[in-house]
């Protein structure tokens, strides 16, 4: 049996890693650009390479702001490139910048612009004290070439290169000494109370050339940076070999210029291939292998358990069904011959306990049927869009390139699946017995959606006051409400129609006129115990990739391992199902047949977890300060919350409803 699991799991493994080897090949539509010197004579070949800038993050704050906040050199004709959906919501704002390098031409030590601030003048106080404020809180850029991170690389511990897709602007010795960590790269940042700003930098770009390949150009396959901060004696001659650093005193107390130069270098290498030019970043991210094992080692006891808990129900449903059958048949048998045998062996029936003794109750309708139909329909909407979603980004669709790609996916798919989520809803309302089908719709097509858009509403209003680029723009709000209103109401009534067409689920056994009383339940049998109990193994099989997914949101890391994910999901599946029928099975044998909402919380419970979880992040692991970003990321996080119990609770429902439908449609009931 041992070795038919880890066949198993040996077979799954390799077939979901295959399928989701995102670097095999690179996204359709992602088209490479190709590069070349003036003069060349090569066609569909670019010689400038210009740079982007995108929002500034950091991790002590939950706020972005755009570039131009900060007043860094701008470029003369700025341009913005079209940003696409999901690029909008996370506040990605890419605009042009005045880095515009020619192919293979070195520049050394280039001046960009001078920023001068006035003493007294209070539009230059305004401006220092927010470029201050970014050191001190150490937000960092985010530069773009060629549709690829500009990354700023070096060593970590245990002598691994680290390659972080984004560079501070600057950083901060305090009046006590301590530096932060961007500090610590140079040993003259030494005094206290002292802002650092990098006011320069030195690019390598890395080009892959198409002559050893049959193609004319080059593609570019990396661009690193290293920032360093340097003071400026003459603007038109700059310096940029050395020299004391940029300072910028914590009181303003003369005026003070700030002097941005770079220089750039170019580097060929055939090793590297055009479409596996990220490897060298994602491999590089932190705790990369503790990642791998860690969700090995999850993956093969949660597959142990499910494996376990599956056999125990198969045993134990095999006996009670044997055992009661054999009752009836000995009932039939045993009548005709002697009716004392008989009456004896009736009454010992009567006596028997367990799940089969609440056949005529337990398709009684729930109570509050029409919300839970309605978290049913919502979730199962949420379910379809979620399998897709990773099941493309197993594809590589969705990776680290296409930007904005996983968010505009996701919400497309939602507004498209709103049929399933009418009919699902509508079904199941007709099954409890449920007459008021325009109650029900819209509740459907309108509660969940409109608790989740008037929280991120909210959250949106907190970011517009604070002057954050993720304040989503006022057309894309509208927008998004006429995707809601427009697209997703119309397909959730198109499904509830057919749903409400359709004949109610005809259960296997008839439900009696009057309740059954329900004996007294121990501790481990009652609700909410039961509900506790059933997030737990669920919840143990996330919990690895959530803090991945979590380090992606706040820490602003990039998450890529989607392989991996997918086959998280799909366990998710298995541990919801099998803990809420085991838990059912264990009410029912204890003869309390109130199993719908059960069957719901139970799995849903496992968002609890989340959000205990995410409280324990907030302060262990995340450094941020300030009311607003506190509020933003409980804002955030209840979304998250009310989706995910959305999603569980449907899964753990429905397993339970199959459950209870096949044993009392194979025992036998007078």
């Amino acid at each position: 049996m041992k070795k038919r699991i880890h066949f198993g799991f040996v077979l799954v493994y390799s077939l979901v890693s295959y399928l989701c080897s995102c670097s095999a090949f690179y996204l359709p539509g992602l088209a490479p650009v190709s590069f070349c010197e003036d003069g060349k004579g090569v066609e569909d070949c670019q010689t400038v390479i210009q740079l982007f800038v995108n929002r500034l993050d950091s991790v002590e704050s939950v706020l972005p702001y755009e570039y131009d906040v900060f007043d860094f050199c701008k470029d003369a004709k700025e341009t913005r490139p079209s940003e696409n959906l999901g690029q909008v919501l996370f506040g990605e704002r890419i605009e042009s910048s005045p880095y515009k390098f020619n192919f293979k031409q070195d520049v050394k030590c280039k001046t960009v612009c001078t920023k001068t601030y006035t003493k007294g003048k209070q539009e230059d106080i305004t401006k220092l004290d927010f470029l201050k404020m970014g050191m001190q809180l150490n937000y960092q850029h985010h530069w773009i070439i060629d549709n690829m991170p500009v990354t700023w690389c070096y060593d970590v511990e245990d002598g691994q290169k680290y390659c972080n897709p984004g560079f501070p602007i600057g950083c901060l010795v305090t009046t006590d000494g301590r530096a932060k960590d961007a500090c610590v790269i140079n040993s003259e940042f030494n005094k206290k109370n002292t802002f650092y700003v990098f006011n320069h930098v030195d690019i390598r770009i890395t080009y892959h050339s198409g002559t050893t390949e049959g193609w004319k150009g080059a593609r570019l396959v990396a661009a690193t940076l290293e920032p360093k901060s340097i003071k400026q004696t003459d603007e038109k001659n700059p310096n940029c070999e050395g020299g004391s650093p940029m300072e910028v005193p914590g009181l303003f107390d003369s005026d003070v210029s700030v002097v941005y130069t770079y220089s750039v270098t170019f580097e060929e290498n055939n090793a590297i291939k055009w479409a596996s030019r990220w490897d060298y970043i994602l491999v590089s991210m932190p705790h990369t292998n503790i990642q791998w094992f860690s969700i090995m080692n999850s993956l093969v006891i949660v597959l142990f358990l499910s494996g376990m808990v599956a056999m125990i129900m198969l045993r134990t449903l095999h006996k009670d069904i044997a055992r009661y059958n054999q009752v009836d048949q000995g009932d039939l048998i045993k009548i005709p011959l002697a009716k004392e045998k008989s009456s004896l062996l009736y009454e010992d029936a009567q006596e028997e306990s367990g799940w089969k003794q609440v056949h005529g109750d337990v398709f009684r309708p729930p109570r509050k049927g029409m919300l839970l139909s309605v978290f049913l329909g919502q979730g199962t909407q949420i379910f379809i869009m979620t399998f897709i979603t990773l099941f493309l980004a197993c594809l590589g669709f969705l990776s680290p390139a296409n930007r904005g790609a996983l968010m505009t996916c996701s919400v497309v798919l939602w507004v498209l699946l709103g049929t399933p989520a009418g009919y699902v809803s509508a079904r199941l309302y007709k099954t409890f017995g449920g007459e008021k089908w325009k109650t029900n719709v819209l509740l459907t097509a309108l509660l969940c959606p409109g608790i989740v858009f008037a929280d991120f509403f909210l959250m949106n209003l907190i970011l517009w006051v604070e002057g954050s680029s993720a304040a989503i723009p006022f057309g894309t709000l509208v927008a998004i409400l006429a995707l809601w209103f427009g697209i997703s109401v119309p397909l959730t009534f198109i499904g509830a129609y057919f749903g409400f067409k359709k004949p109610a689920i005809e259960q296997p056994v008839r439900t009696n006129q009057i309740p059954r009383q329900i004996p007294e339940q121990s501790f481990f049998t009652k609700p909410i115990p039961g509900i506790v109990m059933g997030g737990i193994l669920p919840f143990g099989c996330i919990f690895i990739q959530l803090f991945f997914i979590l380090n992606s949101i706040w820490s602003h890391q990039m998450y890529y391992m989607f392989g991996f994910l997918f086959l998280v999901f799909i366990i998710l599946l298995i541990t919801c199902s099998e803990a809420t029928i085991l838990l059912c099975y264990f009410h029912l044998c204890a003869e309390d047949y109130h199993w719908w909402w059960r069957s719901f919380l139970t799995s849903g419970f496992t968002a609890v977890y989340l959000f205990i979880y995410a409280v324990h992040y907030f302060f262990s692991k995340l450094q941020i300060i300030g009311a607003a970003s506190t509020i933003l990321y409980f804002g955030y996080t209840m979304i998250m919350v009310l989706i995910f119990f959305l999603f569980t609770g449907t899964i753990g429902f429905f397993a339970c409803f199959w459950f209870v439908n096949k044993i009392y449609s194979v025992v036998k009931v007078d």
